[in-house]
């Protein structure tokens, strides 16, 4: 299928050409034919005009000079051929040009003064037929036929040469017609590239939203994708801080009940439930930060993001080497200094800071981060040399819902958050082993 809206208005253009051509070549070739016929014509009549006027008649018979005005009734090779009949169809005189030709015509006297005609012969030959009725010859009554030929193989290889200029000439009108319109789609699709450009811009977050520099026939689309823009930009930021506000309301009781759970525990007869209360406050603490988390860092449906990952990781393994600075966690970046990844950076921030930091926290000396561009493909990995992740657990723990807190505490809402940014980017991610000895974290975007 043809994607390039161009190159369909171009196909579509030159197939219209090339009908309405085709429809007037032999339109065409019908007008000019018969004008050529109609000058055939005229000059046969102005040639028995020449024999009309060199024509006598003595004492009942027809008398013509030996030598005619015009030299081409008087020349063989070049010959007008000219025949005069009586009125009875009997030949009484012809052309020297007509000696070694027998051609078969026998005139129609019937009164109707001149005729033009085309005949073919036995053996293939066509000729123009000039037929002119005179009765008035010489100042006596007589009647004759003169008449005038001409092969119609001249006005045949005249017309094949007319054809051939025809064929050339609407060739070369119609490449002609392709590259002005080619030009002229071009020029008239540029307001659409620009549109693009500008597309591409709001995706990448240089620009707001679109300009209204644009042919009047877009401005309604412009205006309404600018709509769509601001209302995503009103909704997501009303979404947070609805969020924010029901996450500061919800933390200001739960503090209250964290700490009347500490007073209880004090007690002494209510220990345990003291600990059940704690433990439900500590879930229910970490179930709003998980969903303040999911809700801030779904990426936008118009804007496409592009982030440099080698700051971003410097920023996270810098700020971790400081909190494990005991362990002397050896980190190893094998990503290239402008290579980027299609996320939002605050997305890219908290999902890297929770594979990083339990790689960190689970390793025995060794992370490496590394980033690879493949067709079609960008992989980011993270691997550590600790105790990995039983294979029976990989696929429970990356399904939405499932986490490791159960058996790993710490583990589970991050990630949880590292799959909910990552299925919101349209990635995916999978865990193997590490040839560190530990386990690694794959992550796969897919490049437009």
């Amino acid at each position: 299928m043809i994607r390039s809206l161009r190159v369909r208005l171009m196909l579509a253009a030159a197939v219209l050409a090339l009908l309405f051509m085709l429809a007037l070549l032999p339109a065409l070739q019908k007008a000019f034919s018969l004008a050529l016929q109609e000058s055939i014509e005229q000059r046969l009549a102005s040639d028995i005009t020449t024999l009309i006027s060199a024509a006598r008649v003595e004492h009942g018979h027809l008398q013509m000079p030996d030598l005619l005005p015009d030299e081409r009734y008087n020349l063989p090779s070049v010959g007008l051929l000219g025949y005069i009949f009586d009125r009875e169809g009997r030949l009484v005189w012809r052309s020297r040009a007509t000696t070694d030709r027998h051609i078969n015509y026998q005139p129609r006297y019937d009164g109707h003064g001149n005729e033009f005609a085309r005949i073919r012969q036995d053996n293939g030959d066509e000729f123009f037929v000039y037929d002119v009725e005179v009765k008035l010859l010489g100042g006596r009554s007589a009647a004759f036929s003169i008449v005038a030929l001409q092969p119609v193989r001249e006005y045949q290889h005249t017309l094949d040469g007319l054809r051939e200029k025809l064929y050339l000439g609407f060739g070369a009108a119609l490449l002609a017609l392709m590259v002005l319109l080619w030009a002229g789609l071009t020029w008239g699709l540029r307001s659409l590239r620009r549109l693009s450009h500008e597309l591409d811009e709001v995706e990448s977050g240089a620009r707001e939203g679109l300009s209204r520099e644009h042919p009047r026939e877009l401005l309604r689309l412009t205006g309404s994708l600018n709509r769509l823009l601001h209302s995503e930009r009103e909704q997501r930021q009303r979404y947070r801080d609805s969020l924010d506000d029901l996450a500061h309301s919800l933390k200001t009781p739960l503090a209250v009940l964290q700490g009347m759970g500490e007073s209880m525990g004090r007690g002494g007869g209510e220990r345990e439930q003291a600990r059940v209360l704690q433990s439900q406050i500590e879930r229910m603490s970490q179930q709003i930060d998980y969903q303040l988390q999911r809700a801030s860092l779904r990426k936008s449906g118009l804007v496409r993001h592009q982030v440099r990952l080698a700051p971003v990781l410097d920023s996270l393994c810098s700020t971790l080497d400081k909190v494990y600075r005991d362990k002397r966690v050896a980190v190893t970046l094998n990503v290239a200094p402008q290579a980027r990844v299609p996320i939002e950076e605050g997305a890219l921030l908290e999902l890297l800071g929770n594979l990083l930091e339990n790689a960190y926290r689970l390793c025995l000396e060794q992370v490496r981060v590394s980033f690879e561009t493949l067709p079609g493909q960008q992989v980011l990995c993270i691997e550590d040399d600790g105790p990995g992740v039983p294979a029976d657990q990989r696929e429970r723990i990356l399904q939405r819902g499932e986490r490791l807190d159960r058996q790993h505490p710490g583990q589970g809402i991050g990630l949880a958050v590292v799959k909910d940014i990552i299925d919101s980017f349209d990635g995916r991610l999978t865990l193997e082993d590490s040839p560190l000895g530990g386990a690694a974290f794959r992550i796969t975007f897919n490049q437009e």
